[in-house]
């Protein structure tokens, strides 16, 4: 049996415990403090408190618990700023880190999954992980022929650690309402849940970054590392440099966040379109920022794109669906987007609504696709998130009654996501430019 196992059996007691922890201090603070004291300040301190518990936990776990961490740390742009800032860090380090596999452990799966000869494959191998992340760690290497490569190494008795957290996870999602406004956390978990043999395996993972590296290999914006080597457990592909786009957040000049943002954007839409997949995996440990040559400033620089083990399969691209409903709010044609709605499910047949009302609703939110350029900000995203959460505002009513497809909760889910990192960027992105370009239906066909 292997170390990892044995923890998560740790893990899982200490996760278990969470529900009950959350569930009476969220209870106690309601209870004491409701009392004189406003809505949104009861509802800022339930999410400090929330944050506290569950910060505390997902710092020293794997798997689950560290995959969902990092789901969640694309929405830190929507908390209140006293609660974001405390633990932004925190939710960074669980972008690209995690405690690392004893050496020996690395070694074992190296000669089981490479033959007994395996360091004859490399010219050099670092034992110590450049980065570990939910299900494996990466290792810096020189392969054979003298490319340098990154090492994907995938823990052992991972898929059980995974589904373990995962499982414990689902059972509190309720009371995780709170930290993050307006959305439902539940499916979240449940959808991690349904990829965890997708992501496990590296054959999958290796296609469709065998895909994007083609399709990517001569754009001027774009760069994915090419595929050396794959076996089960093992992935070994092209090592790349650059600017983490953490580091980005953290101390990027404008125009570096602005290109990151552009960059970022193009790739959301233009991957479906070009290759049938979407990375669904947009949490800026996946990204870096790579300087082009020494007369240009950052409009050269590109944007390298990690980690394929999660994708949605979009043979026709994104859904044209998606892009005329966006072209028709923008017009104001509320009868007609209330229409497209209606037949792609997104309202349930028992359900009748105001097409101008929801008309309403939605206009806030595709605000970036009106105009030429949009900032995103972490404060527009606050203020998108407390609009549709808040019970006492029409919004949070129309918004219980509208439904979610099966088929469209992937997309959905990337979609927040990467504007989640846009506002954290604090990026200024002409997204109509990506949309006109990339995003089926959004041009109208039939221009006057």
């Amino acid at each position: 049996m292997s170390d990892l196992p044995r923890k998560a059996v740790t893990r899982t007691a200490k996760l278990a415990a969470l529900p009950l922890g959350f569930a009476g201090r969220a209870t106690w603070g309601l209870g004491k403090r409701i009392g004189g004291r406003s809505a949104e300040l009861v509802a800022r301190e339930l999410q400090q408190r929330t944050a506290e518990q569950l910060f505390k936990v997902l710092g020293e776990l794997k798997g689950g618990a560290m995959k969902f961490g990092q789901a969640l740390s694309v929405f830190e742009s929507a908390l209140p700023e006293e609660v974001a800032g405390p633990y932004r860090a925190a939710l960074t380090k669980l972008q690209d880190a995690a405690p690392p596999m004893p050496t020996r452990t690395v070694h074992t799966v190296l000669e089981e999954r490479l033959g007994a000869e395996w360091r004859e494959l490399f010219l050099e191998f670092e034992d110590k992980p450049a980065a570990a992340a939910s299900i494996g760690q990466v290792h810096r290497a020189v392969w054979h022929d003298g490319r340098e490569v990154a090492v994907k190494v995938q823990y052992p008795g991972a898929g059980e650690a995974l589904l373990s957290d995962l499982t414990q996870l689902s059972r509190f999602a309720r009371l995780l309402g709170p930290l993050i406004p307006g959305m439902d956390i539940k499916p979240l978990i449940a959808e991690m849940r349904d990829r965890v043999s997708e992501e496990l395996d590296y054959a999958l993972e290796a296609e469709a970054q065998r895909i994007h590296a083609e399709e990517f290999a001569d754009d001027p914006d774009v760069v994915v590392p090419a595929v050396v080597h794959q076996s089960e457990q093992i992935l070994v592909t092209e090592w790349m440099d650059g600017v983490p786009l953490a580091e980005v957040i953290a101390d990027g000049t404008e125009a570096q966040r602005d290109r990151a943002g552009q960059l970022l954007a193009r790739f959301l839409f233009s991957g479906p379109a070009r290759t049938g997949l979407l990375h669904a995996d947009p949490h800026p440990g996946n990204f870096r920022l790579l300087p082009g040559g020494e007369d240009e400033g950052p409009e050269g620089w590109r944007l390298g794109v990690l980690d394929f083990g999660t994708v949605d399969r979009l043979p026709g691209g994104l859904p044209e669906t998606i892009g005329t409903c966006l072209r028709m709010t923008v017009a104001g044609e509320a009868e007609t987007v209330y229409e497209l709605l209606c037949e792609e499910g997104f309202v349930k047949e028992s359900v009748a609504l105001d097409p101008d009302a929801v008309l309403e609703y939605l206009l806030p939110i595709i605000e970036p696709a009106e105009v030429e350029s949009f900032a995103f900000t972490r404060g527009w995203m606050r203020t998108q998130a407390a609009r549709i959460a808040d019970p006492r505002s029409p919004a949070h009513q129309l918004g219980k009654q509208l439904n979610l497809p099966p088929s469209y909760l992937l997309i959905h889910r990337v979609t927040l996501s990467t504007i989640g990192v846009l506002c954290q960027l604090n990026a200024t992105v002409r997204l109509r430019d990506e949309l006109a370009e990339w995003l089926p239906g959004f041009e109208d066909p039939h221009p006057a």
